[in-house]
């Protein structure tokens, strides 16, 4: 055999081999391809594809059972759901506040014999932030001044309480708890908590409705219940809505010791700087602080967070 006829058939079987090869590799890739889509079928994870996120077969509402029996009651669900599972960045950011605020709320409405979940609805109106809403709503719990002052809150140019997490959710389960008492379903007490007292009695009054979820309101009050629960539907299964998420990588309580101011403070800047604290760290701790001093008239008391760490 020549030397080129060799050289010619030694290419053809290299080349022979190196296609075998990458053949076998893309193989065994596609099998182990398929092994895991068949797992994340099985496991009925869904996750950055368009796929419907499952709805329970059934569930409750702070202990009252949600008629999904009913199409239009399950289809808006079903919308609530698909939103909260495809904003990722808000319901992921809402996810590693819990493991800060959790503790805070669920303490208190303990305290106040409210059912836990109601957690879930300041999720819904805060994404656990002190955030302001376009109607000057504040805090966590959304708070307008007249309703937050009705509700023993304090709000004036040197303080809001509607910014101090513990005053607030006591607040807020007071107004949660009258309503269920005047409405008589948490429900439709969480629907007050959007629209008012009075908007959910003539509303249920006007149609002869008994319940929440037979009730014709405006689209947002409408789609409110629904949105609580779909956030304690994603909160408490996040491995069903392809949520990889661990409480390590949740925010973390940070460790605070208190001061309890009794007399006016005229510069918080200086306070700070006694305290070996930076006034960043005092804003982040005691926003309902709203100025650069604190008048406290006769017989008041405030409590100050001072962090122990960083």
């Amino acid at each position: 055999m020549e030397k080129k006829q060799i050289i010619t058939l030694a290419s053809a079987i290299t080349g022979g081999v190196l296609l075998l090869t990458v053949g076998i590799v893309l193989l065994f890739q596609n099998r182990a391809l398929a092994k895991e889509n068949a797992q994340l079928k099985a496991e009925n994870h869904y996750c950055n594809v368009l796929a419907p996120p499952p709805l329970p077969e059934k569930i409750d509402f702070m202990g009252e059972p949600v008629p999904l029996d009913d199409h239009s009651v399950r289809e808006s669900l079903d919308r609530e759901l698909t939103a909260i599972c495809y904003q990722h960045s808000t319901t992921l950011l809402c996810l590693k506040r819990s493991g800060r605020w959790f503790p805070v709320i669920e303490k208190i409405l303990k305290e106040e014999g409210l059912p836990e979940d109601f957690k879930y609805l300041c999720v819904t109106e805060s994404s656990l932030s002190n955030a302001i809403s376009p109607a000057k709503a504040v805090g966590f719990w959304q708070f307008i001044q007249s309703t937050a002052q009705s509700y023993g809150l304090e709000v004036r140019d040197e303080v809001d309480e509607r910014y101090n997490i513990e005053k607030a959710t006591h607040a807020a389960c007071k107004y949660l708890r009258n309503s269920k008492n005047r409405l008589g379903s948490w429900a439709l007490a969480a629907a007050a908590y959007n629209m008012g007292e009075n908007g959910v009695a003539n509303n249920i009054a006007a149609q002869s409705a008994d319940s929440y979820w037979n009730t014709y309101f405006n689209p947002e009050t409408a789609r409110y219940a629904y949105r609580i629960l779909a956030y304690k539907l994603v909160f408490e299964n996040p491995h069903i809505y392809g949520v990889k998420i661990t409480d390590s990588e949740k925010y973390q309580p940070i460790a605070c010791k208190t001061d309890t101011i009794t007399s006016s403070v005229s510069d918080w800047y200086s306070y700070c700087k006694n305290k070996g604290i930076t006034y960043k760290q005092f804003k982040e701790f005691n926003p309902w602080c709203r100025a650069k001093k604190l008048t406290v008239p006769a017989g008041k008391s405030y409590i100050i967070y001072i962090p122990t760490e960083k």
